[in-house]
């Protein structure tokens, strides 16, 4: 996988639940996530990729985050697992399952998916 994009959909119905989700797999990427970055429009967002499931190695903190995002924790068969409002300055938030993939994005995300949600990462062809 290169440095790039995929587009989030319900895999059931279809439905485009972020137009754009950066993939975000190195170190760096996971250790920066959106810290000091500006609020993200409604249908972008980043896509972390962990190895294995856990709960553990994909929970986050909101340390030096200047807004909130809706932060949504998926298993390894892309099933929604876990959905949380995520707000700044707050130390750490856990999924309630072991997850392999969570998303950072705008709290509106929050208002598209429900928990049981299957999502699907289709690459993004420009």
């Amino acid at each position: 996988m290169s440095a790039d994009w995929r587009i989030l959909r319900n895999a059931e119905t279809n439905a485009v639940i972020l137009a754009r989700a950066r993939l975000c797999v190195s170190f760096w990427c996971h250790f920066r996530g959106l810290q000091l970055a500006p609020p993200l429009p409604d249908d972008e967002g980043l896509l972390f990729v962990t190895r294995s499931e856990g709960r553990s190695h994909t929970a986050i903190h909101m340390f030096f985050m200047r807004f909130s995002i809706g932060v949504v924790w998926l298993d390894a068969e892309g099933r929604v697992v876990d959905m949380q409002l995520a707000k700044p300055w707050r130390p750490a938030y856990a999924p309630q399952a072991p997850a392999q993939y969570y998303v950072e994005a705008n709290p509106t995300i929050l208002e598209r998916l429900a928990v049981g949600d299957r999502l699907r990462f289709d690459e993004e062809t420009t």
